[in-house]
């Protein structure tokens, strides 16, 4: 029990870890949302070209480990002349991994859609982006809630791994703490029952979109 008090003498230290895991995911998970959902019209639309382009984006975010993209950013940038903080190549890495995998789930939902959503949008006079920002958007992420509560779940676990680059996530600061007084049972016990209650929030709150969802799903 004393290494489970050292911890929290230094709780102050795993709040900071706590509240910047929150931060990263919350921020890497809406944007990669809207970078994914500005992508999907161009993977399921006519210009092949285009389209191939984002596609081979997508498989490559897909293919790459994310612990070896994450080094990418961070050490290799900087030898092209942009070096960034941590905090930032360590955000900028979970925005650019995770939009990957949102314009593909949502390419799924996007053509999982009725076809008479679509064709109504068209015959009220929408295209490309007005086509997908008054008529689309709504539909697709209805039907994808339930890839996206994943998908979100997924970006809570890879940013355990910004620790290489020295971010203060919770691996990180409990990581620090073990490392210190060399209690790794109790750090890394703490870091996962920690892990473990916000992602069973975050099913709680996509369990009750989804609820929702299923209500208006078309």
């Amino acid at each position: 029990m004393h290494d489970f008090f050292l911890i929290w003498d230094h709780r102050e230290l795993v709040w900071i870890g706590l509240i910047n895991t929150l931060i990263l995911i919350v921020l890497s998970g809406v944007v990669s949302i809207a970078l994914g959902l500005m992508l999907t019209p161009v993977l399921v639309g006519p210009r092949k070209a285009l389209a191939k382009m984002v596609q081979c984006y997508v498989d490559a975010m897909r293919c790459v480990p994310f612990l070896l993209f994450v080094y990418l950013i961070y050490f290799g940038l900087p030898s092209l002349g942009l070096r960034l903080s941590n905090w930032t190549a360590g955000a900028l890495a979970l925005v650019l991994y995770n939009t990957a995998y949102m314009a593909e789930l949502l390419r799924g939902a996007w053509i999982e859609l009725p076809a008479s959503i679509l064709e109504s949008g068209r015959s009220f006079g929408f295209t490309g982006w007005g086509l997908l920002r008054h008529i689309m958007v709504t539909p697709i992420l209805i039907r994808a809630l339930p890839m996206i509560g994943n998908q979100l779940i997924q970006i809570l676990k890879d940013s355990a791994f910004l620790t290489v680059i020295a971010v203060k996530e919770l691996t990180h600061e409990l990581n620090g703490i073990q490392s210190t007084y060399f209690i790794p049972f109790a750090s890394f016990i703490t870091a996962l029952i920690l892990y473990w209650i916000i992602c069973m929030l975050m099913e709680m709150m996509m369990g009750r979109f989804e609820q929702f969802a299923t209500l208006r799903r078309p």
